[in-house]
């Protein structure tokens, strides 16, 4: 039989709407989550600039009782419960929002801009659903502190910057967070998705999300005159060749039951249509899962690049750069599974599935590798349910993540992120 805390969760998220809603106090705390997630949603901020973002969520655990250290590794934020002997948990959420305009046409739409690193202004807007993650994680910050008699242990809220420029967790380590947190034996965060309903959760073991890099490639040649092309090495030639070329680590030299995506995602190069230039630069991002596969793409961009520079007698070679690192997130597949069975438990076996992996990156992960510790990323639906079956019967795309029009299902969206951090650490801590 379930305990009162586990079932009052339960029935806080849209799957169990004939259970009682309020045993714990979700029902009573959700307006104040719903106007955090507006006021996040009105007033987003770029990656390592979330100065009054973080001081909201801080001086909300404050108030709960939680001591809280604000910037780690930049603006991240640290709220630490202590309640007895037992596990140590760690529960994530992200700070940072995307340099996107949003048009989605809401009343509480992001009209914010901002100045980004190169000095350009962009607009800015929560494209991903970490306001989402925001409002689950405070949610569920404040009913694990309402019940501490039903736990023992020791809770770590970590509210991390600089996610979508996969720096954030990297940053925070650096800044001896494992000297100066407890050491959690577990860690856990959730992540909205754009292509499940609203009420489900996802649970996917092993790699869920993958490495990514970002690669710089500068190609040289010899410019001129467009009409004596004989006198130039041109560049744009080099760069459309190895731009082709590239593709074949993919599809001829990586093992085929290896994923792998290889993106030339743009090209630089000249000016004036007469005129061939003295040099292209390519932007590249990378994913795989192994390291072993990782290491091969990387060093094929380097090969090709190279030799098709060689083959163009270029005077000199190819500049390459690699940076915007993150590794793959792996989700420890035994506790994985026991988080999905325990999900499918309390939320019904309809409303949780085993998802599939995704080549997309999140840096969560670092947490538990530096660690040495199981972590698991559950990913939960962020579409209204009657949008995504009418999507799904029509064949049209819905908008995803990162794009302008994406716009979660709030209330079921946050009620569900509330329920799944909740329960994962009440069956973490091993629930009383």
């Amino acid at each position: 039989m379930r305990t009162a805390v586990v079932a009052m969760l339960a029935a806080a998220a849209p799957a169990q709407p004939k259970a009682p809603r309020d045993a714990l106090g979700l029902d009573a705390i959700y307006p104040e989550l719903d106007a955090l997630y507006l006021d996040l949603h009105k007033s987003p901020e770029l990656s390592g600039r979330e100065e009054k973002t973080a001081a909201k969520l801080a001086d909300r655990l404050r108030r709960l009782g939680y001591e809280v250290t604000t910037g780690v590794g930049g603006t991240g934020v640290v709220g630490v419960l202590r309640n007895g002997s037992g596990p140590t948990v760690l529960l994530r959420t992200e700070l940072d929002a995307l340099p996107v305009e949003e048009k989605t046409g809401l009343p509480y739409a992001s009209k914010v801009t901002a100045t980004d690193p190169t000095g350009k202004t962009v607009p800015v807007m929560h494209a991903c659903g970490h306001d989402v993650h925001m409002a689950s994680w405070t949610g569920a910050a404040a009913l694990l502190a309402r019940a501490k008699d039903r736990w023992r242990g020791t809770l770590v809220m970590v509210g991390q910057p600089a996610e979508e420029t996969v720096a954030g967790a990297k940053a925070m380590l650096a800044d001896r967070f494992f000297e100066r947190f407890p050491k959690p034996d577990f860690s856990v965060a959730v992540h909205d998705s754009s292509d499940l309903p609203a009420g489900k959760v996802a649970w996917i073991p092993g790699y869920a999300l993958a490495n990514v890099d970002s690669v710089d490639v500068t190609l040289f040649g010899r410019g001129g005159h467009g009409a004596k092309p004989e006198t130039t090495v041109d560049p744009v030639v080099i760069a459309a060749r190895t731009v082709l070329a590239l593709q074949t680590l993919v599809s001829r030299e990586k093992d085929p039951l290896e994923p792998a995506v290889v993106t030339v995602g743009s090209i630089h190069g000249g000016n004036k249509h007469n005129i061939i230039p003295d040099d292209v630069h390519l932007q590249i991002t990378v994913r795989s899962y192994t390291p072993q596969v990782r290491k091969q793409l990387l060093d094929g961009i380097a090969r090709i690049a190279k030799a098709e520079a060689a083959a163009a007698a270029a005077p000199r070679e190819p500049e390459i750069r690699t940076g915007e690192g993150a590794n793959a997130t792996f989700n420890d597949p035994a506790v994985t599974k026991r988080l999905g069975a325990m999900l499918a438990r309390e939320l019904g076996q309809e409303n949780v599935v085993e998802g599939r992996p995704e080549m997309v990156a999140e840096d969560f992960g670092e947490f538990g590798k530096a660690a040495g510790v199981p972590s698991v990323l559950l990913r939960i639906g962020a579409v209204e349910p009657a949008k995504h079956a009418s999507a799904k019967a029509s064949g049209t795309p819905l908008p995803s993540l990162h794009s302008a029009t994406f716009a979660p299902d709030r209330e079921p969206t946050i009620r569900t992120g509330v329920t799944v951090l909740a329960l994962s650490a009440l069956e973490l801590f091993g629930k009383r």
